[in-house]
C-alpha cells in the first residue's frame, strides 16, 4: 500500500511537469474549466432559465453531448477487440489510451447529466428509488458506473504493473477486459433504449437507433485515438507504428459506412412512407412550416460524413494528414447528426403540433465547454502520466522509496527531472 501510495504521488507531481506547449494547453483547459464551473453556479442559483430549453424543448445541448461521449466511450472498445480476441501485437501497447479515452468520456458523460438536472440536490432520489429492472434510466446509472469502474481497474493495474517492472497477472485484468468489451456495447444499446423506448417521441421509436448508435460510435471513438496517437508520435518519444494508424483506419471506414446506410435507411422509411409521425424529419432535414434552424447543420453533417468517407477509402488516406483530416471531419458531423440532429428533432413538434425551436444559450455553451475541457484535461493528464511509465522512465526506485520513507529527498528520474 505504501508504495502504491508513492506511485499516486509520484504521478500526481509529474502532472505539473512539462514543456512550454504543455502549460500553455493546461493553462487554457483550466480557464475553460473555471468559466464553465462560474457559468454553472448562475444556472443552479437562476434555475433552467439560464438554458435554451423549455417545456417543449425539455433536453437539448447537455443531452446531446451527454449521447456522444457515451459512444465515444463505448468506442474504446474497438481497440481491445483485435488486441486480446485477434492478437493484433501493433495496437497491443496502444490499448491503454483507448481505456484511459473511455475514463475521461464517461466523466464527462456523467456531468453533462448532472447539469442537465434542474434540482441537482434533489439527485439521491434517484439511488432511493431505483425502480429496477423496468426503468431504463436505472440500467444507465449501471452500466455507465460499472463501465467507469472497469476501465479504472484494468488502466490502473497494467500502468501500476508497468511502474514495477512486474508482468501482469492475466487473472486480474483478462477476465475484465472481456466484460468490459460486452459492457461497451451494453453501455451505447442501453442509452439507445431509453430514447427508442419513449412512446411519446416517435422520432426515436425504431429498431435502427441502436445499431445507429453503435456504428457511429465505433467510427468516431476510434477516429478520436488516431489524433491522440499522431500527438504521441509528433510530441512523445512514444513508439507508434505507422500499422497501427492504417489498422484504425481501416476500423474507421467500415463503422462509418454502416452508419451511413443505417442514416439512409431511416431516412428513406421517414420520407417514403410519408406518415404522420414523420414531421420530426421533415423539420431537421426540410424544414417544417417555416421553421428551419437544424437544416444547414444536418445536412452540414451529412456532407462532412460524406467527404470523410470517401477520402478514408482512397488511398491518399494512407497519408498522415489526410487521414487527420478525414477524422476531423467524421468526429464533428457525427457530433451534429448524432446530438442535436437525434435529440432536439424528437421535440419538434410537440405531440400538441407546436413548433417550439430551441437554440443553446451563452451560459448553456459556457458550461458544455467546461466539460469538455475538464474532460481533456482528465485525459491529457492521464497520457501525460502513462507515457513515461510505458516507456520505462518513471519505474519504482528502490533508492526513491528509502529517502521518501526517511524523510529525505530524493532526486528526480527521468521525466520528473525534465
Amino acid at each position: 500500500m505504501k508504495t502504491y501510495l508513492q506511485f499516486l504521488w509520484r504521478c500526481f507531481r509529474l502532472s505539473f511537469v512539462g514543456d512550454r506547449r504543455y502549460y500553455a494547453w493546461m493553462f487554457v483547459l483550466t480557464a475553460f474549466v473555471l468559466t464553465g464551473v462560474w457559468a454553472y453556479c448562475r444556472q443552479v442559483m437562476q434555475g433552467l432559465c439560464t438554458t435554451g430549453m423549455t417545456d417543449q424543448v425539455s433536453w437539448g445541448f447537455y443531452i446531446a453531448n451527454f449521447t456522444f461521449l457515451v459512444g465515444m466511450a463505448a468506442a474504446a472498445v474497438m481497440l481491445v477487440i483485435p488486441v486480446y480476441i485477434f492478437k493484433n501485437r501493433e495496437l497491443h501497447h496502444l490499448v491503454i489510451f483507448g481505456e484511459l479515452f473511455a475514463v475521461a468520456a464517461i466523466i464527462m458523460a456523467m456531468l453533462f447529466v448532472t447539469v442537465d438536472l434542474g434540482r441537482p440536490d434533489r439527485f439521491h432520489h434517484l439511488l432511493m428509488k431505483f425502480n429496477f429492472p423496468t426503468s431504463m434510466l436505472t440500467w444507465d446509472v449501471l452500466v455507465l458506473n460499472g463501465y467507469l469502474l472497469l476501465n479504472l481497474h484494468i488502466c490502473g493495474y497494467l500502468v501500476y504493473c508497468a511502474y514495477r517492472k512486474r508482468q501482469p497477472g492475466k487473472v486480474f485484468y483478462i477476465p475484465f477486459v472481456f466484460v468490459a468489451i460486452v459492457w461497451a456495447i451494453s453501455i451505447h444499446t442501453v442509452t439507445a433504449f431509453l430514447y427508442s423506448g419513449l412512446g411519446g417521441r416517435p422520432f426515436w421509436n425504431s429498431a435502427v437507433v441502436a445499431p445507429r448508435f453503435l456504428a457511429s460510435a465505433f467510427s468516431a471513438g476510434p477516429a478520436f485515438l488516431i489524433l491522440t496517437l499522431t500527438v504521441l508520435n509528433r510530441f512523445t518519444s512514444y513508439p507508434v507504428a505507422p500499422k497501427a494508424f492504417m489498422t484504425l483506419r481501416v476500423v474507421v471506414a467500415i463503422a462509418l459506412s454502416i452508419n451511413m446506410f443505417l442514416l439512409g435507411s431511416e431516412a428513406f422509411t421517414e420520407f417514403y412512407t410519408d406518415s404522420a409521425h414523420g414531421a420530426s424529419a421533415h423539420y431537421l432535414f426540410l424544414g417544417l412550416n417555416g421553421r428551419s434552424a437544424l437544416v444547414p447543420w444536418i445536412w452540414g453533417a451529412v456532407a462532412l460524413n460524406m467527404i470523410a468517407l470517401v477520402l478514408l477509402y482512397l488511398p491518399v488516406s494512407r497519408n498522415l494528414r489526410v487521414l487527420q483530416a478525414a477524422c476531423v471531419m467524421l468526429i464533428v458531423g457525427i457530433w451534429i447528426e448524432k446530438g442535436m440532429g437525434m435529440i432536439v428533432p424528437a421535440f419538434v413538434p410537440t405531440p400538441l403540433g407546436e413548433i417550439v425551436e430551441y437554440l443553446p444559450t451563452l451560459n448553456e455553451t459556457l458550461v458544455t465547454l467546461g466539460i469538455w475541457a475538464g474532460g481533456l484535461l482528465v485525459y491529457t493528464i492521464l497520457v501525460r502520466v502513462t507515457v513515461p511509465v510505458l516507456e520505462g522512465r518513471l519505474t519504482y526506485d528502490q533508492s526513491f522509496a528509502a529517502a521518501t520513507e526517511a524523510g529525505g529527498s530524493a532526486n528526480l528520474h527521468g521525466p520528473e527531472g525534465a
